[in-house]
C-alpha cells in the first residue's frame, strides 16, 4: 500500500517560494573615465553569486562584522535554486552504520583520485557544522522519532551518509540562506553580471581591488554599457559551474560560471578535465536529473525511431531481464557515468547504450506505467527475479507494488509533484531524457581557506576545483557550505587589505574598459549565437563521456583558432541589452580552450578512463562486452594508478593558456594536541598557511 503524504505538504516541498529581495543601496560615488561615467560601490567583500554556496559565505562574513555585498546575474536563478535531482545529499558523520569518523569520511569523498586531502577532510569535518547550522536557520532535514537523521546511499557512497528534503534540497538551502541574508541587511545588486576582475600590484603582489559589472537597467548615454564598479579587497567567486560549456546539458539556461573570468584575472584553473554526466531530461524543457528513485522505480526504458517505431534496445546490452533491471534500479546511486561502470555489464553500459541511442538520430524515454520488457529469451521482468542487493532494498522499502508508477509513488511522491508543477505528468505519459553534463569537478584552484592564487580572491561551490576525479553524491552542497564558511572566516581575520589608491582605481579601470571595448564590434562577423554553437557543439561532440584522442586535439586546435578570431574582430552586439552577453561568450571561448588544453594534455601524456569519460583508443586494454558481443568502437584506456595522485593546472599566460601538473595535497603534521595548538587559533595563526606557488612550463 502507498504512502499517503497530504497534498499540501507535497506542495511546500515542492514549490519553494524565494524571499523578496531587499531594495538596493543607492550608488552616490562615480568616476568618469575614458568617457565612461561609472558608478562606484564601496564595501570590504563582493560574493559574486546568489547559490548555497555564495549565500554561506555572504552570511558567514556579515556575521563577523565583514562590510559584504552580494552581486548576482539573476537572484535564484543558479543551479542550487533551480535544478537538482530526486534527492540531493549533504554529508555528515553519523552513528556506525550510516556513517563514520572524520577520516573514512575524507577518504571517500576523495576516493576518486586528484583531491587534496586536506580539503577531502576539511569538507568532513566541517559537514556537522554546516548540516546543524542549516538546521538552525530553519531547513527541514528529515529525522526519525528520536532525533537521528534519516539516511541513504548515493553514488560513490557505500555507506550510507547521505540525507534529503526531497527534490529541493538545495532550492530550499538557498531558501533559507536568503531569509538570513535580508535579516543580516546585507546589500543584494540583482541583475548584475560580473565581467572583470581589478587589480593591482605585480606578480605574488597582485592583489583584488574590485570586481567590474554589467547592469543593462544602468545605462546610459554617458554609461553606454551599462557598467558599475564594486570596490572591495576581497572578492568570492560563487557563481556556479559552466552549464553553457554544453549543447547536453542538465544546468538551467544562462549559467555560464566565472572560468573565463577567472582566466583573465590570472588565476589558476584545476582538475578541468573532470566533470560528471549523467541521465536528465533535456533543458529545452524542465531540465532534471533522473537519479534515485526515478530509476530505483525500475521504468521501462525505450527509444523511438523517426518513423515512430519503439526499440527495445538495453536488451541488446545485457544477457538476462534480471541484470537489465538490475542495473536500471542502480543507476540510483550509480548515477554519474563512470568508464569502468560499462565492463562486465554495469550501470553505466546503460549510459552507453543511451549515448548511442541518441548518435543514430534515436528519442530516448521511460515509461513509468510499464515495466522492463523481457530480454529475447529471458522470463518477463519480475520483482523476484532481481539481483540480491536490488531485491533487499525494494524489500526494505515495502516497494513491492506492480508498476513502476506505483513503487515511485509509495518510495518518493515528490518525484511526481516535481514535473506535474512544470505541466509533466509522468504518471500519464513517457519522460524523454537522454546523457548530459551535469556538474563541473574542476575549476578554481583553491587552498583550505578557499584562497586563489590571485591575493585577495576566493572561490567556493562548483566554482572551485575542489572535487577531485569523482565525488559521492551530493558532496558537492556539502562543499559550498564548508568552504563557504570558510572564505568568511579567513576573509575576516586577515581583514581587509590597504585601500586602493585613485590612480590604481583610475588605471585598472581604464584597462578594463579597454578590454571590454576590444570584445564589442557591431560590425563584427563573429556572432553571440556563431561562437555559442561552436562552443556548445565541439565540447558535445568531443569532449563528453566518449573521448578520442584525435578528436580533443582537433577541438583543442578549433577552440584556440575561436579566441583567435575572437581577439582580432570581436563579437558584434546588436542591442546595448547584450552587453553582459558578448562578455560572458567570449569568456566561455575561452573556458572552452581551457578544458580542451587540459583534457588534450591529459589523454597526451598517456592518461586513461576514469570517472566521466572514456578515452576511446583502439590499443587500449578495457573493452565493453555486450548480449550483441563486444564493443571494439568503445575500447579504452584504463586509468594509470599514477595519476591519481597529480592535478593538472591551466592559466591565461601573458600570451598563450600554460599549463602544470603538481602533485595532489596530502595530509601532514603531527595529530591535533590541545594545549600545544590552541594559541594558533587565539593569535589567527592558523590562517597563515602559505598558497602554493607553482611555476609554467
Amino acid at each position: 500500500m502507498a504512502q499517503t503524504v497530504p497534498e499540501e505538504i507535497l506542495a511546500a516541498l515542492t514549490d519553494v517560494e524565494m524571499p523578496k529581495l531587499p531594495e538596493e543601496p543607492a550608488l552616490f560615488d562615480s568616476l568618469m573615465v575614458q568617457g565612461h561615467h561609472v558608478p562606484i560601490y564601496r564595501c570590504s567583500a563582493v560574493v559574486m553569486g546568489s547559490g548555497a554556496a555564495g549565500l554561506r559565505a555572504a552570511v558567514e562574513a556579515r556575521r563577523r562584522g565583514v562590510n559584504v555585498a552580494i552581486i548576482s546575474q539573476s537572484a535564484w536563478g543558479g543551479t542550487s535554486a533551480c535544478s537538482g535531482s530526486d534527492k540531493q545529499t549533504l554529508h555528515t558523520a553519523n552513528t556506525a552504520d550510516l556513517g563514520d569518523n572524520f577520516q573514512d569520511m575524507a577518504r571517500a569523498i576523495g576516493a576518486g583520485g586528484a583531491m587534496d586531502e586536506d580539503t577531502a577532510y576539511v569538507e568532513a569535518v566541517g559537514s556537522v557544522r554546516a548540516m546543524a547550522s542549516l538546521q538552525f536557520m530553519g531547513l527541514p532535514l528529515p529525522q526519525d522519532a528520536l532525533g537521528g537523521t534519516l539516511r541513504y546511499q548515493t553514488d560513490h557512497d557505500e555507506v550510507g551518509r547521505a540525507t534529503s528534503c526531497g527534490p529541493r534540497t538545495s532550492r530550499l538551502m538557498v531558501q533559507v540562506l536568503a531569509r538570513e541574508a535580508i535579516r543580516l541587511g546585507i546589500p543584494f545588486f540583482n541583475q548584475t553580471t560580473g565581467v572583470r576582475v581589478l587589480t593591482a600590484g605585480a606578480g605574488d603582489s597582485r592583489q583584488v581591488i574590485g570586481i567590474l559589472a554589467v547592469r543593462a537597467r544602468g545605462q546610459t548615454p554617458d554609461n553606454p554599457y551599462g557598467l558599475v564598479m564594486f570596490q572591495c579587497s576581497h572578492l568570492v567567486i560563487a557563481a556556479g559551474g559552466p552549464g553553457e560549456l554544453y549543447r547536453d546539458s542538465v544546468f538551467p539556461n544562462g549559467c555560464f560560471g566565472a572560468l573565463g573570468l577567472a582566466l583573465q584575472a590570472g588565476a589558476d584553473l584545476v582538475n578541468l578535465t573532470e566533470s560528471q554526466f549523467g541521465i536528465g531530461t533535456r533543458r529545452e524543457g524542465f531540465p532534471w536529473n533522473l537519479s534515485g528513485t526515478y530509476v530505483q522505480a525500475i521504468p521501462h526504458i525505450y527509444s523511438v525511431d523517426v518513423a515512430g517505431g519503439e526499440h527495445h534496445f538495453l536488451a541488446d546490452y545485457y544477457r538476462s531481464t534480471q541484470e537489465l533491471a538490475s542495473n536500471i534500479f542502480r543507476k540510483g546511486y550509480q548515477w554519474p557515468f563512470h568508464a569502468t561502470r560499462m565492463l562486465n555489464y554495469g550501470s553505466s553500459l546503460i549510459d552507453l547504450a543511451i549515448h548511442r541511442e541518441v548518435a543514430a538520430g534515436r528519442r530516448v524515454y521511460m515509461d513509468f506505467n510499464r515495466n522492463p520488457l523481457p530480454v529475447a529469451g529471458d522470463l518477463p521482468f519480475s520483482l523476484d527475479r532481481l539481483d540480491d542487493d536490488v531485491r533487499a532494498y525494494l524489500g526494505r522499502a515495502g516497494a513491492h507494488h506492480a508498476q513502476p508508477i506505483d513503487r515511485l509513488r509509495h518510495m518518493n511522491p515528490l518525484s511526481i509533484e516535481l514535473y506535474l508543477r512544470y505541466k509533466v505528468d509522468i504518471a500519464a505519459h513517457p519522460l524523454e531524457f537522454a546523457v548530459n553534463n551535469q556538474h563541473m569537478n574542476g575549476g578554481i584552484a583553491v587552498d583550505t581557506w578557499a584562497r586563489s592564487s590571485l591575493n585577495g580572491m576566493y572561490a567556493v561551490g562548483e566554482a572551485a576545483g575542489t572535487h577531485g576525479v569523482t565525488r559521492p553524491g551530493g558532496a558537492a552542497l556539502n562543499a559550498g557550505q564548508v568552504m563557504g564558511t570558510r572564505a568568511a572566516e579567513h576573509l575576516a581575520a586577515v581583514g581587509p587589505n590597504a585601500p586602493s589608491v585613485d590612480a590604481d582605481i583610475q588605471t585598472e579601470l581604464g584597462r578594463a574598459i579597454e578590454q571590454i571595448a576590444a570584445v564589442l564590434k557591431p560590425e563584427s562577423s563573429i556572432s553571440v549565437r556563431s561562437v555559442k554553437d561552436a562552443v556548445q557543439s565541439r565540447m558535445s561532440d568531443h569532449a563528453g563521456i566518449l573521448c578520442r584522442p584525435d578528436d580533443v586535439a582537433q577541438a583543442l586546435s578549433d577552440a584556440k583558432d575561436l579566441n583567435q578570431q575572437i581577439a582580432e574582430k570581436g563579437i558584434a552586439h546588436m542591442r546595448a541589452g547584450e552587453v553582459a552577453r558578448v562578455l560572458q561568450w567570449q569568456q566561455m571561448a575561452l573556458a572552452s580552450e581551457a578544458v580542451l588544453m587540459a583534457l588534450n594534455h591529459y589523454i597526451a601524456s598517456g592518461g586513461g578512463s576514469r570517472g566521466a569519460r572514456a578515452i576511446v583508443d583502439d590499443a587500449g586494454d578495457c573493452t565493453p562486452i555486450a548480449r550483441s558481443g563486444q564493443l571494439e568502437d568503445t575500447r579504452f584506456r584504463s586509468e594509470r594508478a599514477a595519476d591519481k595522485a597529480v592535478q593538472i593546472l591551466v592559466r591565461m599566460g601573458a600570451e598563450k593558456m600554460e599549463i602544470a601538473t603538481r602533485p595532489s595535497r596530502i595530509m601532514k603534521g603531527e595529530k591535533p594536541f590541545f594545549e600545544r595548538d590552541w594559541p594558533a587559533w587565539l593569535t589567527g595563526a592558523v590562517f597563515d598557511a602559505e598558497k602554493a606557488v607553482l611555476a609554467y612550463d
